[in-house]
């Protein structure tokens, strides 16, 4: 069964939900396609977006669901497998319906890849953290870690340091030697300990982390350890639909504009779909320019139309 609509837009996180909200308000029969798998999830709160700093994401994504219902926005629990256009772009979605529009939003997000260190996965989100804008606050002044896992994690370690005195940075599987000189100098300067050899297991006591255990058995007593994924963008459509994507040292994302449209003329991009470093408030951001800018193309491409009638 194929149904028709005027926007699809791909994925349900802050930035789907901000241009479905957009496009909902200004009458435009839209569609959401949401995976149900957030990239915040593991997180118990969201910081730093104003007048909704310490909601937790659950909450914050069904407070949107509500808002976009009220505008008459569908939203289906789906994945969108496929994407092609024969004039209009066909969007197959794993449950085996298929959806048309006329413009497509993919905010589909990223996954965040761990390393493979015993215990640091199930605690995520919680004592184990990655971004200090997100979570630093709420952790301030106790005793970091930075488990490396490129030679540009000495940027998170030097970044960490504004919320804690107490950083020690664990090289993991990275070599001293991969360190510039300007590396260990600020690395000093911020009075981060610099600790060579593998990271074997975390070690917690009473559900809380409470020190790290290299290989060769030491053990460091540690309260919170900062570590950076590896981010896989989630750009399996836009690569179907042929956008083209530019690498950086985070991912493949595609090339947009100032709107976020891409290279295929119709589909636009938002959110961690479009870059590593969008927080939730970017996204929102971005979701909005994003429906925006589809509402007014879409009308002028319908006045073009009966001009020309």
């Amino acid at each position: 069964m194929t149904e028709n609509y005027e926007v699809v837009v791909v994925g349900g996180g802050a930035a789907g939900l901000s241009a479905a909200l957009v496009l909902g308000r200004a009458r435009r029969h839209t569609l959401v396609v949401d995976a149900g798998e957030p990239r915040n999830a593991p997180a118990a709160h969201m910081q730093g977006y104003l007048s909704r700093d310490g909601m937790s994401p659950a909450e914050f994504l069904a407070v949107g669901r509500e808002e976009i219902a009220r505008y008459g926005v569908e939203l289906v629990r789906d994945r969108a497998v496929d994407a092609g256009r024969d004039g209009d772009f066909a969007v197959a979605l794993a449950s085996g319906r298929t959806v048309r529009a006329r413009r497509l939003v993919v905010a589909t997000g990223l996954k965040d890849e761990l390393p493979a260190v015993p215990g640091l996965a199930e605690r995520f989100g919680r004592d184990v953290l990655h971004c200090p804008y997100c979570h630093g606050w709420e952790v301030r002044d106790q005793a970091f870690g930075v488990l490396a896992t490129t030679p540009m994690s000495v940027h998170q370690a030097l970044m960490v340091s504004q919320w804690s005195k107490d950083v020690t940075f664990f090289l993991h599987t990275v070599a001293e030697k991969e360190l510039s000189d300007d590396d260990l100098r600020r690395l000093a300067a911020a009075g981060v300990k610099v600790v060579p050899g593998e990271v074997a297991e975390l070690i917690t006591r009473d559900d809380r982390l409470t020190g790290v255990r290299l290989a060769d058995s030491t053990t460091h007593e540690r309260e919170v350890l900062f570590v950076a994924p590896r981010a896989v963008p989630r750009t399996d459509l836009l690569r179907r639909l042929g956008a083209e994507l530019r690498e950086t040292p985070f991912g493949a994302y595609p090339v947009v504009d100032e709107t976020g449209l891409t290279t295929v003329p119709g589909v636009w991009s938002a959110g961690n779909a479009m870059g590593f470093t969008e927080q939730v408030v970017n996204a929102a951001a971005g979701g909005y320019r994003a429906g925006a800018t589809i509402n007014g193309e879409l009308l002028m491409a319908d006045l073009d139309a009966a001009v020309r009638v």
